[in-house]
């Protein structure tokens, strides 16, 4: 892979990592993490022109001026129009997909379509959305972040797995590629996303997105409930619902052939 940085407006960098010929397939990483998140499931997706971005704040992009879902997706935007113009697949997880499906409803941003694996449109539950994590546990997430930084993070990259998902073999190898090439996200900008993901609720969004969309969810993640999933694809105009059991937060990570395989026959539907 490539890495490049794009200059921003006001001078902030965004880095990002780069793939092979073809459509453009942009891939938005995670929470704590970076574009490396994704190097494995690359090499699987050959066909594509790989564009995946490192978050502001994360990898080797600058931290964001303004933590949220709006400013992050015109920062995607920005880059976008100046290095992939045309129209794209976009594909975001978790707290990528959030800004994903900010950006697939803005009319100006031309995606093709739209890939989210393990997106929520509300993070946190209350008596209206029960598919969430209550809000004094992210809260709880947040007060640790400020005392134990790195071993808050290790908790919840522990959460990204179903119990008995991965054995320990297979968890050092993840860690290999997904977590130390990218170091540790901006302190500041982490517990800013975490009151984002706190507050975030994209419902009122859902029905803007017009574009085909595959959901992707496995049926045991403890981050973001399955059902959280099924009701997002329930809710996109053209949205379709694959599930995979067994699987915890990043099924990408866990069954990375599935997922692949799930990405290129989403390509020929709807066509």
């Amino acid at each position: 892979m490539i890495r490049r940085d794009h200059r921003l407006a006001d001078g902030r960098t965004l880095s990002w990592l780069e793939k092979g010929d073809g459509p453009p397939l942009v891939l938005l990483h995670g929470w704590s993490l970076s574009a490396a998140a994704f190097t494995e499931l690359a090499r699987l997706l050959a066909g594509w022109r790989l564009l995946l971005p490192d978050l502001p704040g994360h990898g080797q992009s600058t931290p964001p001026v303004d933590v949220s879902l709006p400013s992050l997706a015109d920062d995607i935007a920005a880059w976008l129009a100046a290095v992939a113009p045309e129209p794209v697949l976009l594909g975001g997880w978790s707290l990528g997909g959030m800004v994903a499906m900010e950006l697939a409803a803005k009319a100006e941003t031309p995606v093709n379509r739209l890939l989210l694996m393990a997106t929520t449109p509300r993070f946190t539950s209350d008596s209206t959305w029960p598919h969430g994590l209550p809000a004094i546990q992210v809260r709880a997430l947040r007060r640790n972040l400020d005392r134990r930084f790195e071993a808050t993070l290790g908790e919840f990259f522990a959460l990204t797995f179903a119990d008995g998902e991965v054995d320990a073999e297979r968890l050092r190898t993840i860690r290999a590629f997904a977590v130390r090439p990218g170091g540790l996200p901006d302190r500041q900008a982490s517990a800013a996303f975490l009151q984002l993901l706190a507050e975030q609720d994209q419902r009122p969004l859902v029905a803007k997105i017009g574009c085909p969309t595959l959901v992707v969810h496995g049926t045991l993640d403890r981050i973001t409930p399955v059902a959280a999933g099924r009701a997002l694809a329930a809710a996109l105009p053209r949205g379709r619902f694959y599930e995979l059991t067994g699987a915890g937060h990043a099924p990408f990570w866990t069954r990375p052939p599935d997922v692949a395989q799930a990405i290129r026959e989403f390509c020929t539907w709807d066509r």
